[in-house]
């Protein structure tokens, strides 16, 4: 039997990511729990959100000294490699990479979105037309407006 809270949060997730065109995947390099928790992350964008919503792996704190270091910047690139997206290592701090990684959010949502309006069916509506089944005679009676 599922319990109420599991029934809540699975309810929060789902409304949580419902909707959302992009996800910024954030851990901190000085701290690997917090990067460890990414695999995590991915699980719930994949049980919850769109299947096509743009996804950035980000290491924030690039600027700390490589001594506080926990997570190296090839370890990063990886999981950004097995999950097949995109990876920046920013500082809030200094605003390293900060806009390029909104920027390339951006536009990657937007070429998502240009490739799915290209690929759907257009549903347009032709006005003031002939229509192919009416005689030749009962198009040429028509007004050019309402049909009158």
């Amino acid at each position: 039997m599922v319990s109420l809270n599991h029934f809540l949060l699975v309810s929060f997730l789902k409304a949580y990511y419902r909707g959302a065109m992009g996800i910024l995947l954030v851990y901190d390099v000085t701290d690997e729990s917090s990067f460890n928790n990414i695999r995590n992350w991915i699980r719930n964008i994949e049980q919850h959100a769109s299947d096509n919503v743009n996804k950035i792996l980000v290491g924030n704190k690039a600027d700390m000294d490589e001594s506080k270091r926990a997570v190296p910047t090839s370890k990063g690139q990886a999981l950004a490699d097995e999950y097949g997206i995109k990876f920046f290592e920013t500082s809030a701090k200094t605003n390293l990479n900060v806009e390029q990684v909104f920027f390339s959010i951006a536009r990657d949502i937007k070429q998502r979105l240009a490739d799915t309006d290209s690929r759907a069916e257009p549903s347009t509506i032709k006005i003031n037309q002939p229509d192919q089944a009416a005689g030749a005679g009962q198009a040429a009676q028509r007004s050019a407006c309402c049909g009158s």
